[in-house]
């Protein structure tokens, strides 16, 4: 029984963190109507901009501070000079750019930093909590991380529902010539959608630093099962983004569990194979008017 209650509080976890960089895909989705494959790239680069700031003396919240902002400023750079030029053409072409941003960045940060492991100040407590005389397999910064997941998740919901910004990132991205007649800067949305996409990333990166070792290629895997997470929730929702991450991180902390981690990887592509044979939506979209 502990055992089961350990793994599940385990995936929980890790499912948040799945969860925060799913709904920086379903940012820029729901944005731009582009899939970012540069996602966890953009947000290691901003945790190691952070542990540039630590190791200058800055606390916790000022490096977080400082990754945010790098965030928003790389996603503007990255939209106005990369994605810009390819987003009136065939949808194929932003996949490969992306891909592309996902090779240079993770060269890039191996060349400034290097390749070595590095960790990341947890700042909160990483102890199990302790039930009676066990400790439990969720520690105070374990709260802090669902906390803060919670927390954008209810920010992305007011942004795109019930705010004039969101109403226009989302004409924007669905009828740019529409919105243009109707006076919106559809390029500014555009851009804002992806500095705000990269913040999320920033927050995402920060969040699984402490608890897998910092280096260039850490986040290829969180981006594998956030993007399967996304799917099974369906692109178009943050509610979606975070109870497929939920279930991401479940059933991968079950398989790696009772079977071996090594499997963790294929699992998540059996998943992905699974939802998109089943409902390529996903769970959370609605249904999508086709014009005839």
């Amino acid at each position: 029984m502990t055992r089961v209650l350990d793994y599940t509080l385990n995936g929980v976890t890790y499912g948040m963190i799945y969860a925060a960089v799913a709904m920086a895909l379903v940012l820029i989705w729901r944005a731009t109507r582009i899939v970012n494959f540069a996602q966890g790239a953009m947000a290691m680069l901003s945790t190691y901009v952070a542990v540039s700031v630590l190791e200058r003396g800055a606390n916790y919240w000022e490096a977080l501070l400082a990754a945010m902002a790098f965030g928003l400023v790389a996603g503007a750079v990255v939209e106005r000079g990369l994605i810009r030029p390819v987003e009136n053409k065939p949808p194929l072409n932003a996949v490969i750019v992306t891909l592309g941003l996902l090779i240079l960045i993770e060269a890039a940060a191996g060349m400034i930093w290097g390749d070595s492991f590095r960790a990341y100040p947890a700042h909160f407590s990483v102890v199990g909590l302790k039930v009676g005389r066990n400790h439990i397999a969720l520690s105070d910064f374990d709260l802090y991380v669902i906390g803060a997941v919670v927390v954008v998740m209810f920010a992305l919901l007011v942004l795109f529902r019930w705010t004039g910004i969101g109403l226009r990132m989302r004409a924007s991205a669905f009828e740019p010539e529409v919105a243009r007649l109707l006076g919106v800067r559809v390029g500014r949305m555009l851009t804002l959608g992806w500095a705000l996409a990269a913040v999320v990333g920033a927050i995402a990166g920060v969040l699984v630093a402490p608890k897998v070792f910092l280096e260039p290629n850490n986040m290829d895997n969180v981006l594998i099962y956030a993007f399967t997470a996304a799917i099974l929730g369906g692109l178009d929702s943050p509610v979606g983004a975070l109870v497929g991450g939920l279930g991401m991180g479940l059933a991968l902390s079950f398989v790696g569990g009772y079977l071996r981690s090594s499997l963790e990887t294929p699992g998540a592509f059996v998943i992905l194979i699974v939802i998109l044979m089943i409902r390529p939506t996903g769970i959370f979209s609605g249904a999508v008017p086709r014009r005839v």
